[in-house]
């Protein structure tokens, strides 16, 4: 398994005025994914001159999480269980979400931190 890219995730009830105050600090929208999952949420990558990347997700909850990207969705599960990860309990969250261009899993370790975990699905010719 290779980590692809790893950076903050905001999800909350107000995703709009976090990117906001994201655009302030100099970030830009970079794309948006409407109607993922079960619960339709929306999310809005962002990224700074830097190169820093930011996900804000609007959703029904407060949660603060790592996106982790990989080039392989079942070997980073299998591995994050062995170190006593579970799938999200959230019923919209136990399953892995297919978007159509990636597909995820959220991970809860046993202290509590949360991990997105997503691989990007690539078209073959």
């Amino acid at each position: 398994m290779k980590i692809t890219s790893f950076n903050p995730l905001i999800a909350t009830r107000d995703a709009a005025s976090a990117i906001k105050l994201f655009e302030e600090l100099g970030f830009e929208r970079r794309h948006t994914k409407e109607g993922i999952g079960k619960d339709s949420v929306t999310d809005v990558r962002m990224k700074d001159a830097n190169g820093f990347h930011l996900d804000v997700s609007q959703g029904d909850g407060e949660w603060m999480m790592i996106r982790m990207n990989v080039d392989n969705l079942e070997e980073a599960i299998a591995f994050l269980e062995a170190r006593g990860f579970h799938k999200a309990r959230h019923a919209a969250a136990n399953e892995t979400v297919d978007t159509g261009s990636s597909k995820f899993n959220i991970m809860v370790s046993a202290t509590g931190f949360i991990l997105a975990v997503s691989q990007h699905i690539k078209e073959h010719d």
